[in-house]
């Protein structure tokens, strides 16, 4: 698929976010595979009928990344699905990292580096699939040294690959600042990195100055009620782009169709609209509305997705 056929993208999202280790010994009771796929498949074309192209699968080891799975789906719809590959800690890695890598009991070349290049040159597991995007995080915990260890193998595989890296980041620690001065410093390219779920800030202080070193603010949450409003959102978008900011958003949702952190019994009473067609039916009538022009929205949901997409050239990174 080449970047040019992406067209409109949720470029933060998940299918199934799950927990191998509690998955195969202690099964949710909402759990099952073949539902979940054909909810998924159900969801995903009902997307494609509004108007959406291409959805990035942001589920990476530590959230339960199965291609197996996905690609169940994959087969049977007509979206785009773009993997991504990283690792999902806020604090501490899985004891097998402390033993390998260099200067460690076992030694050898650092696995997250080995994982991640793999995945993105070659194939996720037997899969064939290969990864478009680069996930890392960081929150409360802020950058302990597993999570250092962590974002310098993105930054890492990133400069030989150009693929994009995105953040989790907690807004109300204004941690994206140290996310991209962590990046940046590792020359990374600042219009290749997402600072994920910025749009759950409301100062625009912290904002502007995240926008002011060249990356994307992901306003990622819509419909996540319970980190924050989709009505603070909409008033986000609306002055950001009206300080000539559209080409460093992008708008999507941080959804699944199954995730075992919060299943659908608890999203069906507490966020009924934490779905991934709540973009498309709700939120752009009201972006509309407050004045957003469609080729704004076209800048967000396809341009800059296209953009960021592309790997970045070794001649033209900064």
């Amino acid at each position: 698929m080449k970047a040019d056929d992406l067209g409109w993208t949720l470029t933060h999202e998940h299918l199934f976010v799950l927990s191998p280790e509690l998955d195969r010994e202690y099964p949710h009771p909402e759990w099952d595979a073949d539902l979940a796929v054909e909810r998924a498949v159900a969801g995903l074309e009902e997307l494609y009928d509004l108007g959406v192209r291409t959805v990035v699968d942001l589920t990476v080891p530590g959230l339960g990344r199965d291609t197996s799975l996905v690609g169940r789906v994959a087969e049977r719809v007509r979206v785009n699905l773009v993997a991504s590959t990283g690792w999902y800690a806020d604090e501490v890695l899985p004891p097998f990292f402390r033993t390998h890598g260099p200067d460690r009991l076992v030694g050898g070349p650092d696995p997250l580096v080995e994982m991640f290049r793999r995945d993105v040159t070659e194939g996720i597991g037997a899969s064939g699939v290969r990864a478009g995007m680069l996930k890392v995080v960081t929150d409360t915990p802020g950058v302990t040294p597993d999570i250092a260890r962590v974002m310098e193998a993105a930054a890492t595989v990133h400069r030989e690959t150009g693929v994009p890296i995105t953040t989790h980041s907690n807004p109300h620690e204004r941690n994206g600042l140290d996310q991209v001065a962590f990046l940046l410093d590792r020359d990374v390219d600042p219009g290749h990195v997402v600072v994920g779920h910025s749009g759950d800030s409301t100062e625009l202080d912290y904002l502007l100055a995240l926008l002011d070193t060249g990356v994307l603010l992901g306003v990622d949450r819509f419909g996540m009620a319970h980190m924050g409003s989709d009505a603070a959102r909409i008033d986000l978008v609306v002055e950001l782009v009206a300080r000539g900011h559209a080409t460093q958003l992008v708008l999507s949702h941080d959804s699944a169709f199954f995730s075992r952190v919060t299943p659908p019994s608890w999203r069906r009473e507490h966020t009924p609209h934490w779905t991934h067609d709540h973009l498309s039916r709700r939120i752009v009538p009201q972006l509309l509305e407050r004045g957003i022009r469609q080729e704004d929205l076209d800048t967000m949901m396809i341009d800059n997705a296209r953009r960021l997409l592309t790997p970045v050239g070794a001649g033209d990174r900064r």
